[in-house]
């Protein structure tokens, strides 16, 4: 409870003006937590209904916190989440998202920032965005103002294309309609131009004292975006440049960039490439801190990383981080996961295995020991979808042209959400990551299927397909494993029904790859399934409205046969259970390597055990087991197995 004690603190000192003490401990620029992450690529969805919300859970905020953190900048694609004007109420289903990430944080005692990432580079902030950014951020802060002050806001991440003018007056709006509703929590502001630092100098000095100030930090802008798609021009011909400069390292300048402003700013790189002129640009946010006596707090840093030198990137990383610490300026860099974080470039990403320890220790943060990942083959049934994505999927969906909801309420085969399609283009899909990659194998060779509940209307075909992983060598191609459904598959009556497909049936395709199509080779590898797709591989779906539900890949049990495989199904190990998220009753399935006396217990978010579902001696082999959890209420509980010294714990979703 101490960082609970020392927040409060702070907190009053701040209301009452009696802060002589702690300004003799503590600089005034100083915030309540010092280093982080941006968690991105989560709640930066469309709508609502494409919120990929298993893509993190709470260990992921207790990894991000192992590493030393207490903070994380939750990029929320905040209008997008709202209805239409003049309301723009927010919507139900967020708020039931959200709620769970900000449960966690305050459970974990992790400040966090709902940063209102509402952002599209390429487009100039509106003048009258103050219309929208009132009425929503009056709707967040009632919504969240009885919570703790972990929870922070974050009023709109880099405006520009507006003055400076315009976009103060406008969050001076926005600070003083939160502040009719919820007085407590504080307000993160920054300035026009990308929030950039240069443009905090033009920020007023806002009467309330309870606000941070934020800028971000890319400097030099060739170094840390080179490779970048998004920027303009493209940069994804630009890469390799060091930090800091050496001219004998220098890549050659690409022909594609001739003329534009990246050729000046590369020529002019031997000059902003060093370590001097970048602490020289942070003294900008640091003198402001100073001379304006108001807390400061870099909300974005980072390289981005396809195109970069590791070394360099480590390199750049400690200088800045270093720099904005000594300093007192509190960090999150962008991001955790993703081009600009933490992990190995091209890797799974995995907490114990990816880490790219270099950077992350450049950053002052506590790695933990770093093991070889080792892909094992599937032994038994597998989720992905049930109600929600499942653990270790991830959604990677091409469904622009139509609608796509994946949460839909309307109509369900079983639990609470259901997917709901339509109006397609061809080629558009929806897509299920495997994180890491499968080895469906044992799986094919044991008369393992495809299953999944389906409705539809109006006839017509769609495709399924599993793709798997281009390596490394020489020729090797994104292959794909497909089968066409259609009339002889489903009745299009509007009607449930259930959808079986033995892997075995599926037929190699080709493949898509570098812009051009290449024929089967036989070449398929089912030890190294990345994604499987759904696919109006055919023609447009635009007449069509198709539901999903149940996706899950299932079979009566793997016959093992060689030694080494049976020592593999037979070890010690906790899988996740099945369905998941459930209501109200699920199955957990684990695995012993020998005989012996074996709990398993189910807690609630809060640890506190709410059954025993065994306490007896069990054989070696693999087990099921039952889970009813009617009487209980919605929400993450988890289950732990222990066996004599081994012990392993999951966490599961109720909903009701």
């Amino acid at each position: 409870m101490k960082k609970i004690v020392v927040l409060i603190g702070i907190c009053i000192g701040i209301n009452s003006g009696i802060n002589a003490q702690s300004s003799t401990t503590k600089s005034a620029h100083e915030v309540p937590f010092t280093n982080g992450v941006n968690l991105t690529n989560w709640f930066q969805a469309s709508s609502p209904k494409q919120i990929d919300f298993s893509k993190y859970t709470k260990k992921d905020f207790e990894n991000i916190q192992s590493l030393g953190a207490n903070i994380i900048r939750l990029p929320i694609n905040l209008h997008a989440m709202v209805g239409p004007a003049p309301d723009y109420k927010v919507d139900s289903l967020f708020y039931f998202f959200l709620d769970q990430a900000v449960d966690w944080a305050e459970e974990l005692e992790m400040h966090l920032i709902l940063d209102n990432h509402t952002f599209d580079p390429s487009e100039s902030t509106d003048p009258n965005i103050g219309d929208i950014l009132v009425p929503v951020w009056t709707q967040m802060a009632e919504h969240y103002s009885s919570r703790s002050e972990f929870i922070y806001y974050e009023v709109l991440n880099e405006p520009h294309g507006i003055s400076n003018e315009a976009w103060n007056a406008i969050q001076l709006d926005v600070i003083n309609a939160i502040r009719m509703v919820d007085s407590t929590h504080t307000i993160i502001v920054g300035p026009s131009d990308f929030n950039g630092l240069r443009s905090l100098q033009f920020m007023p000095e806002y009467e309330d004292d309870n606000l941070i100030y934020t800028f971000h930090f890319y400097d030099p802008f060739v170094l840390t975006h080179q490779g970048a798609t998004w920027t303009t021009p493209s940069m994804e011909d630009l890469g390799g440049i060091p930090f800091p400069y050496d001219a004998a390292e220098m890549p050659s300048f690409p022909s594609s960039l001739n003329g534009t402003w990246i050729q000046g700013a590369f020529n002019n790189y031997q000059n902003e490439g060093n370590a001097a002129k970048v602490r020289e640009y942070l003294d900008i946010a640091i003198d402001f801190a100073e001379t304006r006596g108001v807390k400061v707090f870099c909300g974005e840093f980072g390289i981005y990383s396809p195109n970069s030198d590791n070394d360099s990137r480590v390199e750049w990383y400690g200088v800045v981080s270093d720099y904005l610490s000594e300093h007192e300026i509190s960090w999150t860099i962008w991001d955790y996961q993703g081009g600009f974080g933490i992990f190995e470039s091209g890797s799974n990403e995995l907490f114990n295995h990816d880490i790219n320890v270099p950077l992350a220790e450049a950053l002052g943060f506590n790695v933990p020991p770093q093991t070889e990942f080792i892909a094992k083959p599937d032994t038994g049934n597998i989720a992905l979808y049930f109600d929600y994505t499942a653990s270790g999927v991830t959604g990677s969906h091409n469904a622009n042209t139509g609608t796509l909801d994946l949460f839909n309420q309307e109509s369900v085969s079983d639990g609470e959400f259901s997917i709901y399609w339509t109006g397609a283009a061809q080629y558009e899909h929806i897509g299920f990551d495997f994180r890491p990659d499968k080895d469906l194998s044992l799986l094919v060779e044991n008369n393992y299927e495809l299953a999944f509940d389906i409705r539809g209307f109006n006839e017509n075909t769609f495709d399924l397909r599993f793709i798997d992983t281009k390596t490394q060598e020489a020729g090797d191609r994104p292959w794909r494993m497909n089968i066409r459904i259609g009339s002889n598959d489903i009745t299009w009556d509007g009607e449930w029904q259930e959808l079986v497909i033995p892997l075995s049936s599926f037929t190699e395709m080709g493949s898509w790859d570098e812009n051009m199509w290449f024929n089967p080779q036989g070449d398929f590898d089912w030890t190294k399934v990345d994604v499987l797709q759904i696919v109006s591989e055919s023609g447009s779906l635009a007449d069509t409205e198709l539901w999903f539900d149940n996706i899950r890949i299932q079979g009566l049990g793997v016959q093992i046969s060689n030694e080494e495989e049976i020592e593999k199904a037979n070890s010690f190990k906790l899988h996740q259970n099945y369905p998941n998220p459930f209501n109200p009753v699920t199955n957990i399935y684990f695995e012993l390597n020998q005989a012996n006396q074996t709990t398993l217990r189910i807690f609630d978010s809060l640890g506190r055990e709410v059954a025993i579902l065994m306490n007896t001696f069990q054989n070696a082999g693999t087990h099921t087991i039952s889970f009813d959890a009617t009487g209980l209420a919605s929400g993450l509980y988890f289950y732990e197995l222990t066996s004599g010294q081994n012990i392993q714990r999951k966490s599961m979703m109720l909903i009701k």
